[in-house]
């Protein structure tokens, strides 16, 4: 029995997914949704074998826009945050406008940079990296601050300079932080990459998306859907694994401490 509730407690999404998904199956079975507007799993299902590989395809895009993206995103919100710690006046100046950034619709900034930089993939890219930097410059930022003070000052009395400061002591005492905020910049990223695509591309997921509504072809609208969730996952997960391969000493300090207890 204990075994039994061990299982339960470690499968409980698991199990609460594959309900779901069964009830939603008999739902539609029973007739009890329309199917031409919500489609059954399995309907979904042959979605993804019928249109593989287009699919395949217009995630390849979707995927390629969302990485550049957060890479450029990452590398901007690592020297801002850097600048901002070094000199707080441009903090005091910066960070407003950061904050403005984010008050945007995505929905609605979207249209102007396609005005703007047309339909490649350059509108895309600068609408994930707006969509991301902020959540790594907030988190990056909350660890310099949150940098153990006594480290610092010993440092400074050995006549270390800011940037030995900032290399053996701050960027390291902030990449649990920063990994905070790249598992949300990362499903930030495609988000606003398939927003971006759904109101001008030729090539994507988003755009996709809307030509599959316009057949009236939901059932692989739900599988666009799905792949794109999946994807963000699959993303947030990778994520996962390097944090712990960079970041080894506070896994092995949790895990000491599970011991204990």
């Amino acid at each position: 029995m204990k075994k039994l509730a061990n299982l339960i407690s470690k499968y409980t999404s698991a199990i609460t997914l594959v309900f779901i998904v069964i009830v939603w199956q008999l739902a539609g079975n029973l007739n009890l949704l329309p199917k031409f507007v919500m489609p059954t799993p399995l309907q979904i299902v042959n979605a993804f074998i019928r249109d593989f590989n287009s699919l395949v395809f217009h995630s390849k895009i979707t995927i390629i826009e969302a990485l550049i993206g957060l890479a450029l995103g990452i590398l901007i919100a690592s020297i801002l945050a850097i600048i901002m710690d070094s000199f707080k006046f441009l903090n005091k100046a910066i960070y407003p406008l950061l904050v403005i950034t984010q008050t945007i619709p995505t929905i609605a900034l979207a249209p102007i940079l396609v005005l703007w930089l047309g339909y490649g993939m350059t509108p895309k890219i600068v609408l994930i990296v707006l969509t991301t930097t902020f959540p790594i410059v907030v988190s990056i930022l909350d660890g310099f601050k949150n940098t153990d003070k006594d480290t610092i000052t010993l440092l400074e009395l050995m006549n270390a300079s800011k940037l030995q400061i900032l290399w053996h002591v701050k960027i390291p005492a902030s990449l649990s932080y920063f990994y905070a905020g790249l598992r949300v910049s990362v499903s930030y990223a495609f988000i606003a990459a398939v927003v971006s695509e759904w109101l001008g591309g030729f090539e994507g997921l988003g755009v996709y998306m809307i030509r599959t509504k316009k057949l009236f072809q939901y059932d692989t609208m739900f599988a666009i859907i799905i792949l794109v969730s999946f994807i963000s996952l699959f993303s947030m997960y990778l994520v996962k694994i390097s944090e712990k391969r960079i970041i080894k000493w506070k896994y092995i300090g949790e895990k000491n401490e599970k011991n204990n207890i």
